[in-house]
Formats: structure tokens, C-alpha cells, sequence
């Protein structure tokens, strides 16, 4: 491809991603919404001023490490600590529904297939796109009713945090199984393997880097090393032991998420991921996303999909939550919560047609998703927090008027 070609379809992808963006948050969307159907008018689907190519694709492979360990760092391990068992057992169970409920739907729609065979596999993964919740639409809609520090918001922050973990490792276990000649003990030992180098040496390697952070606070060396560490782990994850490189760079930045310029190395990461990276990534999903093959039974998936998938989130979380002696309302509240889809589940579905387990079609679904869940889960969460009659709040506030 020639240079200046690649130049120019540079230009087309930022400058579309970038206004798309800004409208979808006008229209109170996430911005990668609009970035998407920025990638569905400009590539082959309408205009096809660009069209997927290795250099894009390339791209995007960086954009999607650099997203994953932006979300490791992001993560509070101090607050997964205080969340504790209640909020670990309504992600455990956040995940499995969905992981369920999605493979059953494939299932049900396409035919039941026996354990091993391709067609499995093809199914699992599709419960796998289910399992990870995006909560910065929550975060927002929390904060906007000043509800985010009660019991229920600080379950559903904490539920949310770790169930992006637990669906890692989930889908790291289904690439590693998917090969139908691949030895299930091989398979399980080599993850298993890696995930106790990543706890024995992150160790080592956040004490190295605190030490050596603490000398030399907010200077321009702390994100360039931790940025070198990041696609260290992500090779060495894909390479030695055949897991998904985007679990070595969330691991990473979860390495690194409590080191004293974590907030700092994030910042720095942000102006390459999101500036630059980030938007040819989430672009590249509507270049890639094909309409030509979805046809009735497609349409009838896509809706299934968003129905069980955002019910999944609501019966699994909901029903768990009130093993912990929520009200019956705040169970609806923590499963509504948790409906959001975002990021993650795109890297999922990107990784799966990397790796031939779906086509592009199935983007068609997630990309309903993502929208719907968008807009639903905020009406639904005013709705649901409106009907809050024992609201410690109000009743103070009633309290003190009268």
C-alpha cells in the first residue's frame, strides 16, 4: 500500500471518528458508538472512502492493547478488597448467566452441536461476548443522581470491576480450548502457569517500579518503561502460552495500578491509545462489520442477543444480590447496572474473528447491543432510583424540612 493512501485514510478515519464521536455524546451515547457508525459510513458497507487493509488492522491490534491496559490500570484493587464476598459472588454469577444464556441462544437458533467441535466453541464465544459489563455509562448516570457512593452504586462500581477480570480470564480459557486438536490438561496448565508468573513476578515488578518511581515521580521515562512492560506482557501472553494478548496488557496495567504515578502513566498512555490508536480501533469495527451476509436468521440472532443479554445481567445479578439482603428494588437497580455493554465486548468479538471463530456479521449484533444497552440502562436506572421511597437521603432531607 502506498504511503501517501495509508495518509489518507488516516485523515478520513480521524476526522469522522472525532465528529461522529462529539455527536454521539450530543445525543448522550458513548462516544465509541459514534465512532463506529462513523467506520460503518466510510468504509465498503456505504461510501468505502476506506477500506480494511494490514496497516489499519495493525493499528487497531495496538489501540486495543493499549485500551486493555489503560483498564488495568484504572482498576482499584483497594476497593475490589472492600467489596468483598458479595460483590465477587454477584460478578461470578454476572458472568455465568450471560456465558449461558448466550450459548444456549446460539444454540437454540442454530443447533445444538456436541462439546469439542466447532460449532461449541462458536457458541461459548458468543456467551463470552456477554459476560463483560461496561460501567462508565453507569458511573455517569450514578454520579448525575448522586448515588454512586450508596450500597447499591459501590456494589455495582465494584461487581463491574471484577467481572471485566473474571470475563478475561473466561475468555482467555475458551481461545485456549478452541484449537480442537489442543490438550485440555496442556491447555489448562500453560493458563494456569502464566497466571502465577503474572501474580510472583508482578510482584517483583511492582516493587522494582514503585523504587524506582519514587526517585523519579512524573518524568517522561515512568510511561515510556511502563508502556515497554505492557507489550512485553501482551507478546510473551501470545506468544509462550497461547493467551489472548490483550489479557497480558490488562495484567500489566493491574501490575502497575497502585504505583504512585499510575494515574500519571495513564494519562500519558491516553494521549497515543485514545488520540490515536483507540479511534482506528473502534473505526476498523464498522470497516470490518459486513452487512451483505445478514439475512432473517441474523436479524432474529441480533434481537435474541440484546434481549438475553441484557436480561441475563439483570436476572443473574439481581437474583445473587439478594442472597446479601438487598430489597427487592435494589436488586433490580445493581442487575439494571450492570447491563452496559461497551469496549470489551468488541475487543472480544475483534479477537474472535481474528482468530476464525465468527465472522463479521456477528458484529452486527454487538453493535445492537452496545446501543440499546446504552440508551436503556440510563432511563432505567432514573426510573428505578425514582421509585426509591426509603431513600436514607430523602428521609433526612424530608426530616429536616419538616
Amino acid at each position: 500500500m502506498e504511503t501517501y493512501n495509508i495518509l489518507r485514510d488516516l485523515a478520513i478515519i480521524f476526522i469522522c471518528a472525532k465528529g461522529a464521536g462529539l455527536l454521539a455524546r450530543k445525543c448522550r451515547a458513548p462516544m465509541v458508538v459514534g465512532e463506529i457508525i462513523a467506520g460503518l459510513i466510510i468504509g465498503p458497507c456505504l461510501l468505502g472512502w476506506v477500506t480494511p487493509n494490514d496497516f489499519v488492522a495493525q493499528m487497531a491490534e495496538i489501540g486495543v492493547i493499549l485500551i486493555m491496559f489503560s483498564a488495568g490500570l484504572e482498576t482499584n484493587l483497594q476497593e475490589l478488597k472492600k467489596s468483598g464476598f458479595a460483590a465477587f459472588l454477584i460478578a461470578c454469577v454476572g458472568v455465568l448467566v450471560p456465558l449461558v444464556g448466550g450459548s444456549l441462544l446460539y444454540m437454540c437458533i442454530y443447533g445444538f452441536s456436541a462439546f469439542g467441535t466447532d460449532e461449541f466453541f462458536k457458541a461459548v464465544f458468543i456467551g463470552c461476548i456477554m459476560t463483560a459489563t461496561s460501567v462508565g455509562i453507569t458511573v455517569e448516570v450514578l454520579k448525575e443522581m448522586g448515588k454512586l457512593k450508596t450500597r447499591v452504586g459501590q456494589t455495582i462500581l465494584s461487581a463491574a470491576i471484577i467481572d471485566d477480570v473474571i470475563g478475561i480470564i473466561v475468555l482467555t480459557f475458551v481461545l485456549g480450548f478452541k484449537d480442537p486438536d489442543s490438550n485440555t490438561l496442556l491447555v489448562t496448565g500453560k493458563i494456569l502457569l502464566f497466571l502465577v508468573l503474572s501474580l510472583v513476578l508482578g510482584i517483583v515488578i511492582y516493587k522494582l517500579f514503585k523504587f524506582y518511581d519514587d526517585r523519579h515521580a512524573h518524568t517522561r521515562r515512568i510511561p515510556i518503561i511502563a508502556i515497554t512492560l505492557c507489550f512485553i506482557m501482551a507478546f510473551v501472553a501470545e506468544k509462550y502460552f497461547g493467551i489472548a494478548d490483550i489479557t497480558g496488557a490488562y495484567i500489566a496495567g493491574i501490575i502497575l495500578c497502585n504505583v504512585r504515578d499510575a494515574e500519571y502513566i495513564d494519562r500519558r498512555i491516553s494521549i497515543n491509545g485514545y488520540m490515536f490508536f483507540a479511534p482506528v480501533f473502534f473505526v476498523s469495527i464498522g470497516l470490518k462489520t459486513d452487512f451483505s451476509n445478514v439475512d432473517s436468521s441474523m436479524i432474529v440472532f441480533s434481537i435474541g442477543f440484546v434481549i438475553v443479554a441484557m436480561l441475563s445481567k439483570v436476572i443473574g445479578c439481581g437474583l445473587v444480590s439478594k442472597c446479601f439482603k438487598y430489597s427487592w428494588l435494589d436488586c433490580l437497580k445493581i442487575g439494571a447496572g450492570m447491563m452496559t455493554r461497551g469496549e470489551v465486548a468488541l475487543i472480544i468479538t475483534n479477537k474472535g474473528l481474528g482468530l476464525g471463530i465468527i465472522d463479521s456479521s456477528y458484529f452486527t449484533a454487538v453493535i445492537l447491543l452496545i446501543i440499546v444497552s446504552s440508551i436503556v440502562t440510563p432511563v432505567v436506572l432514573k426510573l428505578l432510583f425514582g421509585r426509591s421511597h426509603n431513600d436514607p437521603e430523602k428521609t433526612i432531607k424530608t426530616a429536616v424540612k419538616s
